[in-house]
């Protein structure tokens, strides 16, 4: 069993340069419009205790660029090291961030284009072609622009949170054009699969390194569970039978008196849904959105199913059967492009269930990468043989059973920051996220 090969252009110091380039540029321009699109009362504004005001992620975004690429990477003094504190994510909880003294809206996006007009400077002249670990193959630039990304995602939750008029609009994602003739399911037969990677030059150290797993056979949803799929279960008495939930869920149920998944409710007989500003009927066959792993996991009890364990959700996503190795995406080796995924923030919403039939893996599942996050069965744990690098709190002090682990990717990621090995981890209480499932069962 063997994984993919390292990508075309890892060995090329210029080519990478310029990957890394884009990379950063592409995430700086989806930061500016996340921030400029709202006003600097809104900006400044904590719209749910759950997340930072976005000019605490502006200026987060900044710092760190700065201590990974201008100190780490160039060896430069700080240029603000009286901000440090402000912006390290340990040290303050997401709630007591108002109450900083943090930078301005016009001071904030000051001090991150100074870093990123010096950062640029840095990568035009640091060779790329070996040396230490940090800096070879542009993984410094590769994971500032992912953790830029990340933020930015954070930044488009905060979006959805926030009341008041439309700041964001993109157009409608393709439909599914086939969707009526796919399965229900697919099989994905028993086996040892390589999981993880050890050649992705930008992977972080938790998708590290490959390591063979050995799956049992399972059948998996073609496509995730749909809002209309989702919907029987709630009319069905879904979140009033305690019978299908996991005991901290169903206390959650119980003490929120939840009904539907977030930003739902039903009016006039109909269920609604708000959506960047938007009011409008759920769409049935839009994959569900907004669930927490504890509602993912009792729609699978009540369906007489389950939710795919980590291993078999990668084995579905990766396996080529008929080569024997794990590719990088469902559909191949090269990168995600539009035809494949729903990625990048290009739509706001996840497309239909039985879109994009260019990015089904071998075993025939689609839309496994893009559209929503998927909730799995698995806690987030170390790979056997697991090193942190280049930090600790990237990954290690999360391993354990407080954190399920989400694959996948979705509409709000970009392709810098979603591979098929990529590892999302959160609470299992979690909704205001662009999470979702699909559904497995043993042979």
């Amino acid at each position: 069993m063997t994984e993919s090969p390292a990508p075309p252009h890892t060995g090329d110091a210029e080519a990478l340069r310029e990957r890394a380039l884009a990379a950063l540029l592409t995430a700086r321009k989806r930061t500016t419009l996340l921030t400029d699109s709202v006003d600097d009362h809104e900006l400044t504004a904590q719209h749910s205790p759950l997340m930072s005001p976005l000019v605490w992620d502006l200026a987060h975004i900044g710092n760190q660029e700065e201590l990974w690429l201008l100190r780490g990477v160039a060896g430069r003094e700080a240029m603000r090291p009286e901000i440090d504190g402000l912006y390290d994510a340990f040290e303050h909880p997401r709630a007591t961030r108002p109450s900083l003294p943090l930078l301005a809206p016009s001071e904030a996006r000051s001090y991150a284009s100074e870093v990123r007009g010096r950062a640029l400077d840095v990568l035009e002249s640091t060779p790329l072609d070996g040396g230490a670990a940090l800096v070879r193959s542009a993984f410094a630039f590769g994971m500032i622009a992912q953790h830029e990304q990340q933020h930015d995602e954070t930044m488009l939750i905060t979006h959805q949170l926030r009341s008041g008029p439309v700041a964001l609009t993109a157009p409608e994602p393709p439909r599914a054009v086939d969707a009526p003739v796919l399965s229900a399911e697919v099989l994905v037969p028993g086996g040892p699969f390589t999981m993880g990677t050890s050649t992705e030059p930008w992977a972080l150290d938790n998708e590290r390194p490959a390591h063979r797993r050995e799956v049992p056979g399972f059948h998996i949803d073609t496509a995730p569970v749909t809002c209309g799929a989702y919907r029987a279960f709630i009319e069905d008495g879904g979140y009033g039978e305690r019978r299908w939930w996991a005991p901290e869920g169903w206390a959650m149920v119980r003490e929120h008196a939840l009904e539907a998944p977030l930003f739902w409710h039903r009016e006039a007989g109909q269920w609604l849904r708000r959506r960047f500003g938007v009011t409008e009927p759920v769409p049935g066959d839009e994959p569900v959105l907004h669930v927490s792993w504890y509602e993912a996991d009792a729609y699978a009890r009540w369906a007489g199913r389950r939710l795919p364990t980590e291993a078999e959700w990668e084995k579905a996503a990766r396996h080529d059967p008929t080569s024997g190795r794990s590719r990088r995406y469902p559909w191949g080796d090269e990168d995600p492009a539009p035809v494949h995924a729903n990625l990048g923030q290009r739509h706001l919403r996840p497309a239909p269930a039985g879109a994009y039939p260019a990015g089904r893996a071998p075993c025939g599942a689609g839309q496994l990468i893009g559209d929503v996050w998927e909730w799995t069965a698995s806690d987030f744990l170390p790979y056997p043989g697991f090193a942190p690098f280049p930090y600790r709190e990237y990954s290690e002090v999360f391993f354990g059973p407080g954190h399920k682990v989400l694959r996948g990717g979705s509409f709000a990621v970009d392709t810098v920051a979603c591979r098929g090995t990529f590892r999302n981890w959160d609470l299992p209480v979690r909704r205001q996220i662009f999470s979702g499932f699909r559904t497995a069962r043993d042979l």
